[in-house]
């Protein structure tokens, strides 16, 4: 991080991205050399990570690519097979690999924040995180459940993490917590923060007019009281207070149902009540196309829809379609939001 402190003074190319290895103990470095291989990606990425991790990860790959560490991000030099680096972290000892280290944890967690520095900077269009580990970031005294919760403290901002694919979008009102804990934290406001994020990151996508399903916290929507009463009490008023701002909010609908009628075209975004609500039916259309989006923030972020996959790091053989499916929709957001403000009086 201090390597990076002192380089943010200048504008950059609008379409650059700022790319986190992730766990240096997962599949993270591995699929960011995969990904960086290709010569477009690599010219219009910066890598922020540790240099003796992501040497192993191009040297697993037999690739021939040249690792470059920069000075800082005005020290960018693209030639053919040239990957550019700035240095989070210089680990003295590479950690193992498919296994918790605290090592690996501290080393994401320094990638993560020097990209956020460079992207509130405005030294990148947005960042791209390859997967990390809670666990490694616990050992490593890091007491965050995940991406989002370091990225809404580092910007101060109120987030919500959207899962979305080609053919469905969801926000999620709780995300990382225990699901007694998720029934407690599910309140009006949160119900609120959901929804009207729900709704811009839906604008974001060139959506004028989002139509936003919010699903049920209980089973069949609560059936009118009979299987708990949240969706009267807090669900139902937050809707009923989203359309009175012009948002086009319905529900409470059932959870078994809503994401089926949104694939069907009824809904453009389903606000779902906690993490696996919204997850699996995302995930179950395919890991290599979900993306995970974090809403609310001055700067585009997403991330691929998977974990660090520990059974098979090292082995060379993590797909890496997520990630540049990650990487094609920060671009896309990017450019959207360059379009937005250009067009602002």
């Amino acid at each position: 991080m201090q390597e990076l402190s002192a380089q943010l003074t200048q504008s950059v190319p609008p379409e650059r991205l700022a790319l986190t290895m992730g766990d240096p103990s997962g599949i993270g470095p591995e699929i960011v050399a995969r990904t960086l291989l290709n010569a477009e990606w690599a010219r219009r990425c910066v890598l922020v990570g540790d240099p003796r991790v992501m040497r192993r990860a191009f040297e697993a790959l037999g690739a021939g690519a040249r690792l470059r560490v920069a000075a800082s991000i005005d020290d960018l030099a693209h030639a053919p097979g040239t990957v550019n680096l700035l240095a989070a972290s210089r680990l003295e000892a590479l950690p193992p690999v498919g296994v918790v280290h605290a090592a690996s944890g501290r080393a994401a967690f320094e990638a993560i924040a020097a990209a956020i520095a460079l992207a509130q900077a405005g030294r990148v269009a947005g960042i791209v995180t390859a997967p990390i580990h809670k666990e490694a970031l616990a050992a490593a005294g890091l007491r965050y459940p995940g991406h989002t919760e370091i990225l809404a403290e580092r910007t101060g901002c109120k987030v919500a993490m959207m899962l979305a694919n080609d053919e469905l979008r969801t926000v999620l009102v709780t995300v990382h917590c225990a699901l007694r804990e998720a029934i407690e934290r599910a309140d009006f406001a949160a119900q609120m923060s959901a929804i009207r994020l729900a709704h811009q990151g839906a604008r974001a996508f060139g959506i004028a007019a989002p139509r936003i399903a919010v699903a049920g916290l209980n089973p069949h929507a609560g059936e009118g009281g009979l299987f708990g009463d949240e969706e009267q009490r807090s669900i139902a008023p937050a809707i009923a207070a989203a359309r009175r701002e012009g948002i086009d909010a319905s529900g409470p609908w059932p959870g078994d149902t809503v994401f089926m009628q949104a694939r069907q075209g009824r809904f453009d975004v389903v606000v779902a009540q906690y993490h696996d609500q919204g997850l699996i039916p995302v995930k179950y259309l395919g890991l290599d196309r979900g993306v995970n989006i974090t809403l609310g923030l001055p700067f585009v972020r997403t991330s691929p829809d998977h974990g660090t996959a520990f059974d098979i790091a090292g082995r060379g053989s993590a797909d890496a379609a997520s990630l540049g499916a990650a990487l094609d929709m920060a671009a896309r957001l990017a450019a959207a939001n360059r379009t937005t403000r250009k067009a602002r009086p």
